[in-house]
C-alpha cells in the first residue's frame, strides 16, 4: 500500500513539474541536516525546497506571500505594511523589466526551486496555512528575494524614519552583526588556511540560518547556511573555497526632500522645471477586512516617494535596482578558485554584506561589498543626511565596480577579520588600508566595536593553531576599553559607600571581569544596565552617562531584580535564558561580545535570547589538497517541528561551544545517513 501511494505521489508531482523527484536524493545525517544529491542544479534546488519545507514550511509560506505582495491576507495590518512597501518600491515592476537579463542556467535553478515548493504544497494541502500562497512562480520568487535584500540594506529603518518625521538623523552605531575570520599559511601553525563563518542572526524566523549541503553532477558541491526561501548557500564552503558574510553599514540608501509646487501638490521642481509625480494605487488585502484597501503610491525621478506632514520625500535604493543578487551568489557557489570568485562578485549585484574568503590555494580575501553609487563629490551635499531633491546634481545613475571597494588579498600579516566594524581595521595595523584613499560619500564605517577591539587583543604576532583560532571565535571577554556608544565610566567610579542600599549591584558591576559567562554576577547587572540605557538614550548622541544617570540606572537594576527575583545576588544565567519550546536553559553572551546575545522580555523577569550567535562553521583547507575539513553547529536544530528529534538536538552543543563534523563527500554522507529518500517518498 505504501509503495502504491508513493508511486501515485511521484506521478502527481511529475505531472505538476518538469522535474522527476526520483532523480533527487535527500540524505538526512544524524542531526537531520539535509544533503541534496541530483544530476542537475535545478533538481538539487527542487530537493532543497522540499527538504526545507519538511522542516519549516510555515516560514517558507511567508516568503512566498511576500513575493505575491499578499502578506496582509494572513498577517493583517502588519503584513499589509510589507505589501505596501513592495508596491511603493516597484519591486515587481523591476523584476518584470529585468527578467530577460537573468542567465538561462540561473532561471532553470529558480524554476526548479519553485517547482519543488509548489510540489510540496500540492502533496501536503493540510500544511498550507496561507491559502493565497500557492501556486507561485519564479517572478513571485524573485520579488520576494529583492524585497528581502532591500530590508537588509536598511529600507525597514529608512521608511519609518520618514513616516515618523525623523529623516535628517545619521544612522547610529549598531552593535549587532556577525563575525568572520580568515587566515592563510603565513599565520597558521599547520600551513593550512582557516575560515570561520559566524552569523549573528535571529535564532528563529525568516532570517534564521538553515544548514544544508547541495551537490549536483554539474560542478555544484556546497555546504553552509541559507535563509528560508534560499535556493542556494548564502555562505559556506565548496571543495575549493569558502566565504563568510557579515553585515556592513555603508550608505546604501539616499533620502531626498522634494520641492513641491505650492499651486499643485503633485508636482516637484527638478532643474528649474515642475514635474508631475507619477501616481498609482496599491491594492492591499488585509485579513479580517472584506474589502480591498487602495493606497496611493508615488514615484519621482529619484525613486519611491512618500508624502508626510513634514514634507515629500523620495528614496533611492540600489538594492531595488538590480534583481541579480541571487545569481551572483549562484556564481560564488560554483566558483573553483579566486579568479572565478572575483569574477562572480564583479557582477556587483549583491548590494550588501562584507565578504570574508579563504581557499585551498592559500588565498585569503576580504571586501566591504556593496552596490555603491557614484555620488557627486561636491562637499556641500551630505549624503548620510536628507538631500535636496530638486536637482540632477544629487541624482546618481552609475555604480562603482568592485575594484573601487575597500579590499585586501593576502596581506603580509596572514589574517583578516571583520566584526561589522571599519574595513580599514581588518588586519595588522601595518597592513590596513588608508581610509583617506576611499570615497567618503560611500559612508564606510570608521570605528572599532567591542568585538573588533577584542580580536586585536587576541591576535598578536604569533602564529595561530587551529584550537586557538576556534577559541578566538568563542571568546566571551569584553575588551579592556569598552566601545559601546554610551559610556558607563561614571557607573564604574561611583562610590558604593555613598549608596549602601545599592551595594550588591554596584559591587557586582565594579568587580566584574567583563566576561559574558553564565556564572557571572557582574554580567547579570550589565545585561539589565545595557537594556535600560539603550532604551532610555535611544537616538541620543554618543556620550558618557552622568553621575545622576548612573545612580538612576543602578536603582533600576536593583528594583528590577528585587521585584522579579526577590534578591540582587543573581548570576547571568538566572536572568538570561536560551529558550526552545518548553526547554529553558541559562544562557551566556552579551551584546557585542564575540559570543553575542541579544534579548527580549520572556517571563517572570527573565530575558530570552532572540538573536546573536547563531550558525557557526569552521573550515580548514588542507595544504596538500583534498576536501576541506568542516565542523559546524546551529543554535537549536534542523527542524522547526517540536515533535522532531532535530528540534533542539544541537542546543547542548551550542551551549557548550562544541561542533559537529560535516563533509562534502557524497559517499561518506550516504554511508552514514540516518535516512535517505526521494522528495514525496
Amino acid at each position: 500500500m505504501k509503495k502504491i501511494f508513493f508511486l501515485f505521489l511521484l506521478v502527481s508531482c511529475k505531472a505538476f513539474s518538469q522535474i522527476n523527484p526520483v532523480n533527487i536524493t535527500i540524505a538526512r545525517d544524524s542531526f537531520g541536516v539535509p544533503h541534496i544529491f541530483a544530476p542537475t542544479d535545478p533538481e538539487v534546488a527542487y530537493g532543497l525546497a522540499w527538504a526545507h519545507a519538511e522542516d519549516d514550511f510555515a516560514t517558507l509560506q511567508l516568503v512566498v506571500l511576500s513575493g505575491k505582495a499578499k502578506l496582509g491576507t494572513s498577517l493583517g495590518k502588519k503584513g499589509a505594511e510589507g505589501d505596501y512597501v513592495i508596491n511603493l518600491l516597484r519591486i515587481r515592476k523591476t523584476v518584470e523589466e529585468q527578467w530577460n537579463t537573468l542567465s538561462p542556467d540561473f532561471l532553470a535553478l529558480i524554476k526548479g526551486y519553485t517547482e519543488g515548493l509548489n510540489a510540496y504544497a500540492k502533496a501536503h494541502p493540510k500544511e498550507v496555512i496561507y491559502k493565497k500562497a500557492f501556486p507561485f512562480d519564479e517572478k513571485d520568487y524573485m520579488t520576494a528575494v529583492v524585497f528581502s535584500t532591500s530590508l537588509f540594506c536598511g529600507i525597514d529603518q529608512a521608511l519609518p524614519q520618514i513616516l515618523g518625521g525623523k529623516v535628517a538623523t545619521l544612522p547610529g552605531f549598531n552593535p549587532q552583526g556577525s563575525n568572520a575570520f580568515a587566515m592563510n599559511s603565513t599565520k597558521t601553525t599547520t600551513g593550512e588556511s582557516f575560515l570561520a563563518i559566524n552569523a549573528h542572526q535571529p535564532q528563529e524566523g525568516p532570517v534564521a540560518f538553515y544548514e544544508a549541503h547541495l551537490q549536483s553532477e554539474q560542478g555544484w558541491n556546497m555546504l553552509g547556511g541559507l535563509f528560508p526561501g534560499g535556493c542556494l548557500i548564502f555562505h559556506g564552503t565548496n571543495e575549493h573555497l569558502g566565504w563568510a558574510h557579515t553585515v556592513n553599514y555603508q550608505d546604501k540608501i539616499d533620502v531626498y526632500q522634494l520641492e513641491i509646487n505650492p499651486a499643485n501638490k503633485n508636482q516637484y521642481k527638478f532643474d528649474g522645471e515642475w514635474i508631475n509625480l507619477e501616481e498609482h494605487k496599491a491594492k492591499l488585502k488585509v485579513k479580517g477586512i472584506p474589502i480591498t484597501i487602495g493606497k496611493k503610491i508615488y514615484w519621482s525621478k529619484y525613486g519611491a516617494t512618500v508624502k508626510t506632514d513634514k514634507g515629500v520625500f523620495s528614496l533611492r535604493v540600489p538594492a531595488t535596482m538590480d534583481i541579480k543578487a541571487l545569481e551572483e551568489w549562484y556564481r560564488m557557489n560554483k566558483a573553483k578558485n579566486f579568479t572565478e570568485f572575483y569574477k562572480a562578485i564583479s557582477m556587483t549585484s549583491l548590494p550588501m554584506f562584507n565578504i570574508m574568503y579563504a581557499d585551498r590555494y592559500d588565498t585569503i580575501f576580504y571586501v566591504s561589498n556593496g552596490k555603491m553609487p557614484r555620488r557627486n563629490p561636491d562637499t556641500s551635499y551630505h549624503w548620510k543626511s536628507t538631500l535636496p531633491g530638486n536637482t540632477s546634481a544629487t541624482l546618481w545613475t552609475e555604480f562603482k565596480p568592485v575594484g573601487e571597494l575597500p579590499q585586501y588579498v593576502n596581506p603580509a600579516s596572514g589574517y583578516l577579520f571583520n566584526t561589522n566594524h571599519a574595513p580599514f581595521l581588518a588586519t595588522d595595523t601595518k597592513f590596513n588600508l588608508d581610509r583617506n584613499k576611499f570615497d567618503k560619500n560611500d559612508g564606510y564605517e570608521t570605528y572599532h566595536n567591542n568585538r573588533s577591539q577584542r580580536v586585536t587583543e587576541l591576535i598578536n604576532g604569533d602564529r595561530v593553531d587551529y584550537a586557538t583560532f576556534k577559541r578566538i571565535k568563542f571568546d566571551q571577554q569584553l575588551p579592556r576599553e569598552l566601545k559601546y556608544i554610551y559610556g558607563i565610566d561614571s557607573m564604574l567610579n561611583l562610590s558604593v559607600n555613598d549608596h549602601p542600599y545599592l551595594r550588591d549591584v554596584i559591587t557586582h558591576l565594579q568587580s566584574w571581569d567583563r566576561k559574558a559567562v553564565i556564572s557571572s554576577k557582574g554580567a547579570a547587572v550589565f545585561l539589565l544596565v545595557y537594556d535600560y540605557v539603550s532604551k532610555k538614550m535611544a537616538g541620543a548622541p554618543a556620550r558618557q552617562l552622568t553621575k545622576a544617570e548612573s545612580l538612576e540606572t543602578y536603582q533600576y537594576v536593583n528594583d528590577y531584580m528585587m521585584k522579579n527575583f526577590g534578591k540582587t545576588d543573581l548570576v547571568l544565567g538566572d536572568v538570561q535564558k536560551l529558550v526552545r519550546g518548553e526547554d529553558v536553559r541559562p544562557a551566556w553572551g552579551l551584546p557585542d561580545v564575540l559570543t553575542a546575545a541579544y534579548t527580549e522580555i520572556y517571563k517572570d523577569g527573565m530575558r530570552k535570547v532572540n538573536s546573536g550567535d547563531a550558525y557557526i562553521c569552521f573550515v580548514r583547507y588542507p595544504k596538500n589538497g583534498g576536501l576541506p575539513i568542516i565542523e559546524s553547529v546551529n543554535t537549536f536544530g534542523a527542524s522547526m517541528h517540536k515533535d522532531s528529534p532535530h528540534y533542539k538536538d544541537q542546543m547542548t552543543m551550542f551551549q557548550n561551544q562544541q561542533t559537529k563534523p560535516m563533509t562534502l563527500d557524497k559517499l561518506e554522507v550516504l554511508r552514514k545517513a540516518e535516512k535517505t529518500y526521494h522528495p514525496g517518498q
